[in-house]
């Protein structure tokens, strides 16, 4: 038995809309035979589903690629609908039949192809304004429909409607980007909500990140992109007959105030039901005070065919408890930190309103807390219409919380009225882990929700306070293990290209990306970017490698290596003797425990981090150059890589091999990235033994030590220790945060103290996966599955390392070639491992005292004589 399944386009089943005339297909093999490796394909593109039209045959390709395969020579245009199939051969000497059918369809793919224009209904002096407008067109279909397609965005945030009926589930589109250059548009199928005769589209839009509050230092800033909110949308209808017709935003449309009075991203929303007119989005609506637009910009050079995850709701919570705090705040406890928003239902007379304040924590004495939140609301208020029961849920803001306060509600709370709704980008789920220990299992929830609360369209810092941007720091650190969570591929393919935007042209790189930490002085000079800091900047060359490593996506590469390049050769030029990165604003092992009193500042010297960091940017751009077959790249990368490590050598350890910065952060830095000199390695690891243990083995590494610390004790011959550092449950620790109910991974070891008091709420988001980042660690050597090689699991490495409590781990990861599963446990000194390994694959097992290379299927070992993963 051979066949196909889980066929995609694109990393999508069935997409329509995608970004590119050069479409890449994936699919995976299902067989009854062990050691199956697929040797050719076949595949057929046809415009219609029966194969019996016109019929693209790629013919028999001797090949065992069977993710983001490219049928080369075909290129599609605009608004094109393709169904596929394919079938292959495999090394059994079986062919498959061909698969189920699959389809793709184009978007927008040149600007060419828009007639369309942004409509308005604000002018520049509403540029402080953060109310919503609504925007309505009615027109006539005559002909019996075939297919009808939308093509819409906003400067703003927005949603479509046709009939009456909302369009689409994307929840805060067209998202967040650098809108001078990118401003994304969806793509929706509306045959199904189009009729014969009278039509209707609406848009309701606000100001979003386009025109919003933003943070800059301590203060808010606004309309970084654009003073005026605008929405774009054209309708393509296809007729049965052959024939189409289109409808654009025009100066013909209508617009007015929206109930939405006022929608941040920070602050929250206020909604007057009072004042929605009935039916504005639908057929025969005579409103007043309805005018018409003005025609915002006929430029649409930036608008991009949306090329990401578009945000969706997700998981709905019930309120886990309702109460009154001691300061008499009404309180309902959801029991998990998200980001997202409240659902409520109420009944009430016109006019009454119900507000809402949301925040993660409880202080010490139990009070409803949002200090931590600085400038930002985080409020709703709904004022409502009156009569019958009103749901309400807000539009164009989220927060981030885990408890409400409910400040006003008409009669008594029901808090059965109320559940929270988590919003995200809609990755693909494709890890499990679990095991034998509760507080392991509950880290690995924690570090999981904090990346889907912080991977709202962009890889954010925190969703509640008055920042939530995309810190590239925080973004490179977290990739390795957002990969093992999560397919992140076109998610940070988005980004990049924003970070690609955002980059100098001297070749810094921003703090942030989008890039909105942007002022101009009094006389409307720029002033200095906040660019350029190592590990922040390094995101640049980070990110696309490790992207590349776990999804085998070299489109990633091939479009990030200009910018990967780019930064190299910025800190080459600015470096001493080219080598040494000692130069910049430079912010190092952020937040580290080490650092001074009041600082955030770690002790470790920044230009040994800069410098590390450097070495290794250099060393993933010179494996790239060879991936991307750029001979002569490579060798010159290759070259500077070793004279940074060699710089390092003498710059940052004595002739005796001893380090000159005793830090944690110092020894982590130097192992994992391979910088010791020869005879400094072992001595810089009892240094770092020693460190940990003049800390009664707890660390006091930042941002950069950290998710490496376990990770670099492994390696070098005390998994004991990095199993110890990971089940403490004392302060500072992973556990300690579960411990003190944590269910996300905090910003600061000490956000919440043990006695009860806070960390400076200045900078303490309760929703920081930074700290998360050991993951990765956790589910590739404690969970055993890792990748050999930037082979996107193609080639597997099986290796367990039992430790610690853990009686048992089992884990899974659903990889581009099917699902990979280990199981091992323990009892005594007997090891027991069970292990999938799937079709088209081969995977290294390494177990204690053995190793081999094994095909596709299921097998069982056990070994015996096992202590703390060795024989």
């Amino acid at each position: 038995m051979l066949k196909l399944k889980d066929l995609r386009c694109e990393y999508r089943i069935n997409p329509i809309g995608i970004s590119t005339g050069e479409p890449r297909f994936s699919w995976k093999i299902e067989t009854d035979k062990n050691d199956s490796i697929q040797s050719a394909y076949t595949l057929q593109i046809s415009s219609n589903e029966d194969f019996n039209g016109e019929v693209q045959n790629s013919g028999m390709v001797e090949s065992g690629e069977s993710h983001l395969v490219v049928f080369k020579g075909l290129k599609f245009s605009s608004s094109e609908k393709w169904y596929w199939r394919v079938k292959i051969n495999d090394n059994n000497g079986e062919e498959s039949p061909w698969s189920e059918t699959a389809f793709f369809e184009t978007s927008l793919l040149d600007k060419n192809d828009w007639k369309a224009v942004f409509i308005s209904g604000e002018n520049e002096s509403a540029a402080s304004s953060s109310a919503g407008t609504v925007f309505r067109r009615e027109f006539n279909i005559s002909k019996k429909i075939k297919i009808a397609r939308l093509y819409a965005s906003a400067k703003g945030v927005y949603k479509a409607y046709c009939n009456g009926c909302r369009i689409g589930s994307d929840v805060l589109a067209p998202g967040f980007t650098e809108y001078g250059s990118r401003i994304l548009f969806q793509t929706y199928d509306v045959t199904e909500l189009l009729k014969q005769g009278a039509n209707v589209l609406g848009f309701m839009a606000a100001a979003g990140w386009y025109k919003g509050d933003f943070i800059y230092g301590w203060d808010l800033q606004r309309n970084v992109f654009g003073k005026c909110t605008a929405v774009i949308g054209q309708l393509l209808v296809k007729y049965e007959d052959g024939s189409s017709e289109t409808l654009i935003t025009d100066s013909s449309w209508t617009f007015s105030k929206a109930p939405v009075v006022f929608s941040e991203i920070y602050h929250g929303e206020t909604y007057d039901a009072r004042l929605e007119e009935k039916g504005w989005n639908e057929i025969g609506f005579t409103g007043k005070d309805w005018k018409p637009v003005l025609v915002e910009s006929p430029d649409l050079c930036a608008l991009r065919p949306a090329d990401g995850l578009p945000v969706r709701e997700h998981e709905h919570f019930k309120p886990k408890k309702y109460f009154t705090t001691v300061g008499g705040d009404r309180v309902i406890d959801f029991g998990q930190n998200i980001s997202g928003y409240v659902q409520f239902r109420v009944k009430g007379k016109a006019g009454e309103k119900v507000k809402l304040r949301h925040g993660e924590m409880l202080d010490a004495a139990g009070n409803f807390y949002t200090e931590n939140l600085r400038k930002a609301k985080q409020t709703i208020e709904y004022i409502l219409k009156g009569g019958e029961e009103e749901v309400y849920q807000p539009h164009f803001t989220f927060q981030g919380f885990q408890f409400i306060a409910i400040d006003e509600f008409p009669g008594d709370v029901n808090p059965d009225n109320f559940k929270a709704i988590a919003v995200y980008s809609e990755m693909k789920p494709i890890a499990s882990f679990k095991s034998s220990d509760t507080l392991l299992n509950q880290f690995i929830s924690n570090v999981s929700w904090s990346m889907k609360d912080n991977f709202v369209d962009i890889p954010t810092d925190c969703p509640q306070r008055d920042e939530r941007l995309g810190w590239t720091g925080d973004a490179q650190i977290f990739v390795r293990s957002a990969g093992l969570i999560m397919e992140t591929a076109p998610f940070y393919a988005k980004w990049l290209k924003c970070l690609t935007i955002s980059q100098l042209s001297d070749g810094s790189v921003p703090h942030v990306v989008p890039d909105i930490l942007i002022k101009n002085d009094e006389n409307g000079n720029l002033l200095p970017r906040n660019a350029g800091s190592a590990a922040w900047a390094d995101a640049a060359v980070i990110v696309p490698w490790m992207v590349y490593t776990y999804f085998g996506d070299i489109r990633i590469l091939e479009e990030q290596y200009p910018s990967m390049k780019k930064w190299v050769e910025y800190v080459h030029s600015v470096a001493q003797d080219g080598v040494i990165f000692n130069t910049g604003t430079q912010i190092g092992d952020w937040v580290a425990l080490d650092a001074k009193e009041g600082s955030y500042f770690g002790a470790t010297p920044t230009d040994l981090s800069a410098t590390a960091y450097y070495a290794w940017s250099t060393e993933l751009l010179a494996r790239s150059a060879e991936v991307l077959d750029k001979k002569e790249d490579a060798a010159q990368y290759k070259e500077l890589h070793r004279n940074i490590v060699q710089a390092y050598g003498k710059e940052f350890f004595t002739s005796t091999g001893r380090i000159a910065a005793r830090t944690q952060t110092s020894c982590i830095l130097s192992l994992q990235f391979g910088l010791c000199p020869p005879h400094a390695k072992q001595r810089t690891m009892d240094t770092l033994v020693k460190l940990l243990e003049e800390n009664t083995n707890h660390l006091t590494t930042g941002f950069l030590g950290t998710p490496f610390a376990c990770r670099v004790l492994a390696d070098n011959g005390r998994l004991d220790l990095a199993y110890e550092l990971l089940f403490k449950t004392d302060f500072p620790s992973w556990f300690y945060q579960i411990t003190k109910g944590a269910t996300t991974i905090w910003e600061h070891w000490d956000g919440l103290k043990p006695d009860g008091t806070m960390w400076s709420p200045n900078m303490n988001s309760f929703n920081h996966y930074a700290y998360g980042s050991v993951y990765d660690w956790v589910f590739t050597d404690v969970g055993g599955i890792e990748t050999e090689g930037p082979t996107a699991f193609k080639n597997i490495i099986l290796r367990p390392l039992p430790g610690g409590p853990l009686s048992f781990v089992e884990s899974s990861y659903e990889s581009p070639y099917g699902t990979i599963f280990l199981r091992w446990e323990k009892t005594g000194t007997n090891l027991k491992v069970d292990i999938k390994i799937p079709p088209n694959t081969k995977a290294r097992l390494i177990l204690p005292g053995t190793e081999k290379v094994l095909g596709s299927g299921k097998y069982s070992f056990n070994v015996s004589g096992v202590n703390n993963g060795k024989v």
